[in-house]
């Protein structure tokens, strides 16, 4: 039982770990089109965004439950080591899609990681696929397009109200509702994903029989979970905020406030019947809706395929790591303190790598191209390593890899 309950404990941290750095990879929903259009500082922005998610993080516990009790099967033998090795997966991609700026989605590397190590320890008996389709894979095709579509909508009306009147007048009341535009999704974020903590603990706990199937997380789940995920985003993910502020499209203050509130209408009815979306890919969706509906806008679709591809990738890398991680894991307590060991190394390894093109709350509204071009590789080596393309897609790679500039390099 002692074993047991320090396993808890480590899943437990991890779970924390991984709601951390959900806070910095999300922190671009809400702030990134605030912050690139002036309406806030950007740390201002950040330390806004951080309240709101930790009070939201205490309004709904349906998405927890989602988690908990409807992607994974709570009775089907899973343990503790199980979601741990499920979390490292979530963990290694946020952090390889944050190192490249690539705004995925950190439910998805959560859901992947979970799923992939669970087929791997106790097979397909362990995962409710009916949910994972309903819950997760519709959202996940729907949500987008519904916000890109209200977005762009809200967009056009916007600029038609507007006819006639000097835009440097309007920018300043479209500014002021930004920021309250912002205030709602970064509310919202905290209703939807740092719940998303909140049943991956509570699952761990009740695998270890510390609480009943199918309880609601316990008061001290949800305030750590919200602790967390607001302390994440007041770090901040500039990487990622530079990407959807201005490497998405050119976003003007009256697409900005259209943009953040569609996302946040489609977020917060999403967490009001539990469906765990994407609050990455609503809010993406949204931007690429709002440069779409202003006429004259430019959608920036190079990038757009980057992060859909990224998307995409996200369940099944999170997955496949996840269940590498699984297999050793079983293995005992060794194979316990080997994943966590990889682990470590893995995300300092990222750090390091992240240091030498910083990216910062200094020059997070400059052009993201040049911090891009060498994360962007790094990813594209880590999906090779996981499935090696032919010698001359390699070659082709390598041959279309950029050259730093040399301005960039100094930096």
């Amino acid at each position: 039982m002692e074993h047991i309950t320090l396993l808890i404990g480590i899943v437990i941290v991890t779970a924390l770990v991984f709601d951390f750095t959900n806070g910095f990879h999300d922190t671009a929903n809400a702030m990134a089109t605030t912050i690139s259009t002036g309406a806030l500082k950007p740390r201002t922005a950040v330390a806004m965004s951080a309240v709101l998610n930790l009070v939201g993080a205490f309004l709904s516990v349906e998405v927890a439950k989602t988690i908990s009790g409807g992607i994974i099967d709570e009775s089907s033998g899973i343990r503790p080591e199980v979601i741990f090795a499920g979390l490292v997966g979530a963990i290694v991609w946020n952090l390889l899609t944050w190192l490249a700026g690539l705004p995925s989605s950190s439910s998805h590397a959560l859901f992947g990681g979970l799923i992939g190590a669970t087929l791997v320890s106790v097979g397909a008996g362990g995962v409710h696929g009916d949910a994972v389709v309903m819950k997760v894979l519709i959202p996940a095709v729907a949500a987008p397009v519904v916000a890109g579509l209200a977005a762009m909508a809200a967009t056009r009306l916007t600029f038609r109200l507007a006819r006639g009147r000097d835009e440097n007048d309007t920018a300043k009341g479209y500014r002021a509702g930004q920021i309250a535009s912002a205030a709602l999704v970064s509310l919202a974020h905290g209703t939807n994903d740092a719940q998303k903590t909140m049943g991956v603990i509570t699952l761990a706990l009740v695998t270890g029989g510390v609480v009943a199937p199918h309880s609601d997380p316990p008061v001290w789940v949800v305030v750590s979970a919200g602790l967390a995920i607001a302390l994440g985003t007041y770090l901040g993910g500039w990487r990622i905020i530079q990407t959807l502020g201005k490497g998405l499209t050119d976003i003007r203050p009256a697409q900005g406030f259209a943009a953040q509130t569609g996302a946040a209408t489609v977020i917060l009815a999403s967490s009001h019947i539990g469906f765990a979306l994407s609050t990455t890919q609503v809010c993406s969706g949204s931007i690429m809706g709002a440069g779409l509906g202003r006429k004259g806008g430019v959608v920036r679709w190079s990038t757009a395929g980057r992060m859909v591809i990224a998307w995409c990738l996200t369940l099944p890398a999170a997955g496949l790591v996840a269940g590498g991680a699984a297999l050793l894991a079983e293995q005992g307590d060794w194979g316990v303190a080997a994943v966590a060991v990889l682990g470590l190394a893995v995300s300092g390894a990222i750090w390091l790598a992240s240091r030498r093109r910083p990216v910062t709350h200094d020059n997070v509204t400059d052009s993201p191209a040049e911090p891009q071009a060498e994360p962007v590789g790094v990813v594209t080596a880590a999906i090779q390593a996981v499935a090696p393309p032919p010698p001359a897609a390699l070659a082709a790679t390598a041959t279309a890899a950029p050259e730093p500039a040399p301005a960039a390099a100094a930096s």
